[in-house]
């Protein structure tokens, strides 16, 4: 199974390509089906246990910003650079991640 796709990997170097439907998430007439069309990588350890904490916090009712947060610190989700997670740090990471 293929985790990310690697077209997107050549997409975000910002350079066009000269030779037509290169890129594309799926070329004309040859459709791949890719189970995370959006990713440009695997997800990391990080992201992966992001995500799992994050399903956490959301199962336990957390609705607003401040305790999705106060979710994480409580489970002992460290931000990336292995800080607790503020309301601005966290929207910070997930601007990077891209969400």
């Amino acid at each position: 199974m293929q985790h990310y796709n690697e077209g997107l990997i050549r997409w975000k170097q910002h350079s066009p390509s000269k030779d037509a439907g290169i890129n594309n998430i799926q070329m004309p007439d040859k459709p791949t089906l890719i189970v995370w069309q959006t990713r440009d990588h695997q997800p990391t350890d990080y992201e992966v246990s992001l995500a799992n904490h994050l399903i956490e916090a959301f199962s336990s009712g957390a609705e607003t910003l401040e305790a999705v947060v106060s979710a994480l610190n409580a489970q002992g989700m460290l931000h990336s650079d292995g800080t607790a997670f503020t309301t601005a740090s966290f929207e910070q990471e997930m601007a990077r991640l891209g969400h």
